[in-house]
């Protein structure tokens, strides 16, 4: 009753269909998590320029401060001052690592990935 030769050319364009419909979303996909991970990439990339230069600046600016304080204090005595204000800087960074730390990383994959 319904099986014809005009049936059986539109399932089988249907079937061709639906294989170039699954070509194309998998390289959707591919496209997708390529772009993902290049802009993954470069953030980690910036992020590590950014940090290195920050860091040499650090550095400078720490002996500049430590200079300028061996005046009052004494050489030891400023480099020691600058030593603990970094240690400082250090546990608060360590006790406030969820909050300043792993959740904006979290959020930002997490935005990242889910997109």
């Amino acid at each position: 009753m319904f099986s014809n030769d005009r049936n059986i050319e539109t399932i089988g364009e249907l079937v061709e269909v639906v294989k170039h419909y699954v070509g194309l979303q998998k390289e959707y996909l591919k496209l997708d998590l390529i772009e993902k991970v290049v802009r993954l990439v470069t953030v980690l990339s910036l992020t590590f320029v950014l940090a290195m230069t920050l860091l040499l600046a650090l550095i400078y600016v720490s002996f500049a401060v430590a200079y300028a304080l061996s005046n009052v204090m004494g050489m030891v005595g400023a480099f020691f001052c600058v030593a603990a204000f970094y240690v400082l800087i250090f546990l608060v960074l360590f006790l406030f690592r969820h909050q300043l730390i792993e959740r904006p990383v979290v959020r930002f994959l997490a935005g990242l990935l889910m997109e």
